[in-house]
Formats: C-alpha cells, sequence, structure tokens
C-alpha cells in the first residue's frame, strides 16, 4: 500500500497544475485487477479548500474506462493514473499488499463516474478485442447493432487495425465467453458495495453509454459540465 501511496504521490507532484485521482476501494485481488481507472478534475476549478477536485472512472472490465479516462486528462491537461495497472504491479511481487483482499483509498474523492454499457454490448466488445503481436497496438473487431427494447438503436463501429497489422492480430487468453461473463459476474459482485458507498455520499454519477465514442463522447462532457472545442469543430465541419 505504501509503495502504491507513494507512486500517486510522485504523479501528482509531477504536475503542479493539476492532481492525481486515486481508485475506489477494490475488495479482492479480482476486483482490482479489473482496472478502476482514474482521472483528475475540471481544470481551472477549486474547491473552496483550495485543493482541485479529483475524480474516479468506474465501471466494468472492457468498458472504456480507460479510453475516456484518457481522453478526459488531454482534455483537461491533466495526469491520467491508471490505479488498476499500478495494483496488478503490485499483486504480482512479494510485498505486503499482495496478501490483502481489501485497497484503501489514498485519497479523498469528489466524484465517481460509474460508465455502464449493455452486457450484450459488453460481452461483444471484450470479445472482440484484439491486439497486434508486433507493435503492440489495441483494436477491435466487433461490429456492434443493437436494437433496444424502446426502439433505440446503439451502434459501435470496430476499431480495425492498419493493413501492416492485420496478419499479425491476436486474442487475449482470457477474453473467451465464460471467462468474460464471470468475470462481469464478479465485478458487479464487488462494486455493488463501492457503489452505494458514494452512492450515499452523493458522489456517484452513474452513466449509461449510449454507443460508440462519437456519440458518447459529447453526452460524457454534457453530463460533466465540460466542452471540447476541437470535438466542436470537428462535428461543425
Amino acid at each position: 500500500m505504501a509503495g502504491i501511496s507513494r507512486a500517486i504521490r510522485t504523479c501528482t507532484a509531477a504536475s503542479r497544475r493539476s492532481l492525481a485521482a486515486a481508485a475506489a476501494a477494490a475488495q479482492s485481488k479480482e476486483a482490482a485487477a479489473a482496472g478502476v481507472r482514474a482521472a483528475t478534475g475540471r481544470k481551472g476549478r477549486d474547491r473552496e479548500d483550495g485543493r482541485r477536485v479529483q475524480w474516479v472512472f468506474l465501471g466494468c472490465p472492457g468498458v472504456g474506462k480507460g479510453t475516456y479516462a484518457s481522453r478526459l486528462s488531454q482534455l483537461l491537461s491533466v495526469p491520467h493514473i491508471a490505479t488498476g495497472d499500478l495494483v496488478r504491479d503490485a499483486l504480482a511481487s512479494p510485498n505486503p499488499l499482495s496478501k490483502q483482499e481489501i485497497l484503501e483509498g489514498v485519497t479523498d474523492i469528489d466524484l465517481v463516474i460509474n460508465l455502464k454499457l449493455r452486457e450484450e454490448a459488453l460481452l461483444a466488445k471484450c470479445l472482440g478485442r484484439r491486439m497486434c503481436s508486433q507493435c503492440g497496438g489495441n483494436f477491435n473487431v466487433a461490429d456492434i447493432d443493437i436494437e433496444g427494447d424502446n426502439g433505440a438503436r446503439m451502434y459501435m463501429p470496430p476499431l480495425l487495425p492498419p493493413p501492416q497489422c492485420e496478419s499479425k492480430l491476436i486474442t487475449r487468453s482470457d477474453d473467451t465467453e465464460e471467462v468474460v461473463k464471470e468475470r462481469l459476474r464478479v465485478y458487479h459482485d464487488l462494486s455493488e458495495p463501492v457503489e452505494e458507498f458514494y452512492r450515499a455520499r452523493r458522489k456517484l454519477l452513474e452513466f449509461n453509454l449510449p454507443g460508440g465514442i462519437p456519440e458518447s463522447w459529447p453526452k460524457l462532457l454534457q453530463a460533466l459540465n465540460l466542452e471540447d472545442p476541437d470535438n466542436e469543430r470537428s462535428a461543425a465541419a
């Protein structure tokens, strides 16, 4: 735990303009490995006590926490700390943390953004993940087009590789339907207390992803009361 705390403090010290956010409590090794992605708060907006606000992304494996946290990090020019990676590194090392089943919060959290996606789409997305064995690039071959109960259509286009990577795509060994379903079940069971904790404190923002990045990103910014000038210019072009 001390090692993770030092790592996060080091990252925050590297950028005086901003702050780092840390993961919500993980209640087991599986929950920690699920990868709570952390992002940081609104640029130039401080709390009354002078501290910058701190945000955390929460969500099922494969929902896109890293993608949206990274985009927000770039938009606000603040660090993005993938605390799941820090936890996985700690669990793989012979230190006291690897024997714990509870990861304590290391900083105050102002807002938890809980990303949600229909399980049918989430399963297809996880099964469609591919990685280039040569360059290490991440792609997704799933072409998700789902008709909702209320008639609303959810479309998430594939993220296809460039020609030089097409013949070098590999699938993660744990991206099988059985394994993914079990990971989702474990995540839901273990995340409920975390969600309730922040919901009771009115710090939980639940955001249902309506589709792919082009559709979801503007709506997420709207929910966070933020603007992306580059995105607006692209839409107007």
